[in-house]
């Protein structure tokens, strides 16, 4: 089964409508707005250079991240707001809720985006890692033996003795 291809510009434009609409009413604080805003803006980015694998993890980092965050501002002002009850209220509300609903199958889109430029499936922060793929060691067991094959262990060349064991 093959994943569908969304555009990158649908996506943007999707949640950058949805904002909009939840921000219609004033109810979420600035921080809400300015988040989704500036990682819309990175997506523009994404958008715009068409090749470039770091605006797209960006983007999609970003759309992680403002998950959290809206599932800050939601549980934080929600209830505050909700006295008001009015009907832009529940209409910002609900657009602000689908946003968030959204955004997790977005980034699954995303991350197919990032893999089709050329993206890991493992995401490289720089950080030094250890791994326990020896392909690139030589084994040190088998040493050629290009001289006598009489020559002990503790004897190197010459008869003279070698560096004793400890």
């Amino acid at each position: 089964m093959e994943i569908p291809a969304i555009n990158l510009k649908a996506i943007v434009l999707a949640h950058w409508l949805l904002t909009l609409w939840a921000c219609s009413f004033p109810w979420l604080p600035t921080s809400y707005a300015l988040g989704n805003m500036s990682v819309l803006a990175v997506g523009v980015w994404a958008i715009a250079q068409r090749d470039s694998i770091d605006a797209v993890l960006m983007f999609l980092i970003g759309l992680a991240v403002t998950i959290l965050t809206d599932i800050v501002h939601f549980g934080l002002y929600y209830a505050i707001a909700e006295r008001g009850k009015t009907d832009l209220f529940r209409f910002c509300g609900g657009m602000a809720i689908l946003n968030l609903l959204l955004k997790p199958v977005s980034c699954f889109f995303v991350y197919q985006m990032y893999r089709e430029r050329g993206g890991e499936y493992n995401v490289n922060f720089g950080f030094p890692k250890i791994t326990r793929n020896r392909d690139a060691y030589e084994s040190i067991d088998h040493q050629d033996q290009s001289g006598s094959s009489a020559s002990s262990y503790n004897q190197a060349e010459g008869g003279k003795p070698g560096p004793s064991p400890y």
